[in-house]
């Protein structure tokens, strides 16, 4: 089993490679607006096959114009009549679901957007359905997916594994501590 997956990973690796930065790019792009795999699948190949600094990079801003990509087609469709009458039906209540998340906190916004489990596809859908104001999502989504890529492409180990070493826990902690730090002066500074 380990052999056939070392061989899937190493012909990935070597397409991703022939192919350049664009198909390392186009991987993650993709995958942040329809999620097949997890996430850490297509950064974790991204690492590999160029590198930590140019596979980090890649992913980074992959992730981002994927997540506004996502954000922006919906964001749009919520102007459409279907979208409308299933927004303002009051059966679903979701007018005060609507309301919670237009109203969430930069920084709030951007820990949630951090958590490496915390379903991103879904958060760009919500996002741009609810009609976040755009500055908002973009300043969340810059400042929480260094970490998300940093999480899911150097930590490198099992998950179970990366929930068991303190070192990891540290470093994950800080980490949100810091983007929670910088989403809260950057909220101020904006006013979002």
């Amino acid at each position: 089993m380990q052999d056939a997956i070392n061989k899937i990973v190493d012909k990935t690796t070597l397409f991703l490679q022939s192919g350049g930065y664009p198909v390392g790019f186009l991987i993650v792009f993709i995958e942040s607006i329809f999620p097949i795999v997890p996430l850490a699948v297509p950064i974790a190949l991204n690492l590999i096959a160029f590198g930590n600094v140019a596979g980090f990079i890649i992913s980074y801003i992959a992730t981002i114009f994927g997540c506004l990509a996502s954000y922006m087609i919906f964001y749009y469709l919520a102007e459409t009549k279907p979208i409308k009458k299933i927004l303002s039906n009051k059966r679903f209540k979701i007018d005060s679901l609507t309301n919670t998340i237009k109203n969430v906190s930069l920084s709030r916004l951007t820990v949630i957007s951090s958590i490496p489990f915390t379903p991103a596809f879904l958060i760009n859908i919500v996002a741009g359905l609810t009609k976040l104001p755009k500055r908002k999502f973009i300043i969340s989504i810059i400042v929480s997916k260094i970490f998300l890529v940093y999480f899911w492409g150097f930590i490198g180990k099992s998950l179970l594994e990366s929930f068991t070493d303190i070192k990891t826990i540290t470093t994950i902690v800080i980490f949100l501590i810091i983007f929670y730090i910088i989403s809260k002066i950057l909220e101020k500074k904006f006013d979002v």
